[in-house]
C-alpha cells in the first residue's frame, strides 16, 4: 500500500512556504512516502447554496478561507525535491479550459521529471460553477469530454490534436509540451455517482475518496467501480484505488491529554475510525487496505498536530509500518 501526505496549503496559520518545503523534504528524505498531494478550493461562500456535507452546519471548512493554488504549489515543491510524486486530490477540472489544464499538468510534469498525478473532480459546489461562469447542468457529459481531450494532448503519438465534441471544441493544432509519463499522466477521479464508476472504467488509472468512518459503504463502491471494468471489458487491478483520510492521534507525546481511559471510551462513544493510539490507528489503516485501497493520502491539517510538521512526519512514518 502506498502512503502519501497532504502538504499544509489551507489555513493562514499551516500554509505557508516554510511548512510546505519542511514537510516535502523530510518526507522524500524519510524513504517511506510515495506522494505529496494538494487539493483546490475556489472560493468559501458565506451562505453556501450546496452545504458541505463535512460539517454539521454545512460550511465549508475554515481553513478553506486561505488557500494556495494548487498546481503552483506543486510546482514549488516539484524545484525542491527529487522523487516524489505530486498529486491533485481534487481539481474540479470544468472550472478551467482543457487545453490550459492539460498545459498546466504537461509543464508540472515536464518539471518534476515525470512525477505529476492528475486527481479531478466535477464539483458539487453551485457557489464555485456560479463564480466560474460555468452551468452545473451536463458535467458528466462535458467530464467524458474533457478527460479525452486531455489523454488526446498528452498523447505521445498525436501531433495534432483535433476535437469536435458537444461541449468542447479544439482545431485542428499542435499543443505542447507533451508529459514525460507515457502513455499519459495518470488521472484519478474523484465522485461518487454511477456515472463518475463508468467514466473510470472507460477513461482513468484510479479513484480518490474520502473515509471517515463508514468503511461499508467505501466497499460497495469499490465494488461498483469493478461491476463498471466488466462492462467496458477491462481488468478492475489497473484502477488504484486512493484515500484521503483524516488521522487523529491521542497519544501523551503528541497532546496534552495522556487520559488513556477517557480517550478510549470517547473513541467507543464515537464510533469513530483513525481517531485514537498509533496502534489503533494502524489497525484501522490496516481494515483499509484490506478492503481494496491501494493509496492512502493522510491529512493531517485539521489535527492536533496540525501545526508541528515533525510530528506530521514522525506520526506518518510509525502509520506506514502497519501498512507497508
Amino acid at each position: 500500500m502506498k502512503v502519501g501526505l497532504r502538504l499544509p496549503q489551507t489555513g493562514e496559520d499551516n500554509a505557508t512556504k516554510e511548512n510546505i518545503i519542511h514537510l516535502s523534504k523530510e518526507a522524500e528524505n524519510a524513504g517511506c512516502f510515495d506522494s505529496l498531494w494538494v487539493l483546490e478550493r475556489l472560493i468559501w461562500p458565506i451562505n453556501p447554496q450546496t452545504p458541505y456535507p463535512g460539517t454539521g452546519d454545512g460550511k465549508f471548512p475554515a481553513d478553506w478561507q486561505y488557500i494556495f493554488e494548487p498546481l503552483e504549489t506543486l510546482t514549488y515543491v516539484a524545484a525542491n525535491t527529487e522523487n516524489i510524486a505530486l498529486g491533485t486530490s481534487v481539481i474540479d477540472m470544468l472550472f478551467q479550459n482543457p487545453v490550459i489544464l492539460a498545459r498546466r499538468f504537461a509543464t508540472l510534469d515536464v518539471l518534476s521529471k515525470g512525477r505529476a498525478i492528475a486527481g479531478l473532480g466535477i464539483g458539487w459546489s453551485k457557489d464555485e460553477y456560479q463564480a466560474s461562469n460555468i452551468p452545473f447542468r451536463d458535467r458528466g457529459k462535458r467530464a467524458d469530454e474533457y478527460i479525452q481531450i486531455l489523454k488526446m494532448i498528452w498523447g505521445e503519438n498525436e501531433d495534432i490534436v483535433e476535437f469536435k465534441g458537444q461541449h468542447y471544441s479544439i482545431p485542428a493544432s499542435k499543443i505542447g509540451p507533451k508529459p514525460i509519463q507515457k502513455p499519459h499522466i495518470p488521472i484519478y477521479l474523484g465522485g461518487y455517482s454511477q456515472g463518475t464508476f463508468a467514466r473510470i472504467a472507460n477513461y482513468a488509472n484510479g479513484w480518490i475518496c474520502v473515509i471517515r468512518n463508514n468503511l461499508d459503504k467505501v466497499k460497495s463502491y469499490i465494488d461498483k467501480i469493478r461491476d463498471e471494468c466488466n462492462k467496458a471489458k477491462r481488468d478492475a487491478k489497473d484502477i488504484q484505488i486512493a484515500a484521503i483520510l483524516y488521522p487523529n492521534v491521542i497519544d501523551s507525546m503528541y497532546t496534552l491529554d495522556n487520559n488513556k481511559a477517557e480517550e478510549s471510551t470517547h473513541r467507543k462513544q464515537q464510533q469513530q475510525l483513525l481517531s485514537g493510539s498509533i496502534d489503533q490507528l494502524g489497525k484501522d489503516l490496516q481494515e483499509i487496505k484490506r478492503i481494496g485501497v491501494d493509496h492512502a493520502i493522510l491529512n493531517f491539517n485539521r489535527s492536533s498536530i496540525a501545526n508541528n510538521i515533525d510530528n506530521i512526519i514522525d506520526v506518518s512514518k510509525q502509520l506506514s509500518g502497519f501498512i507497508r
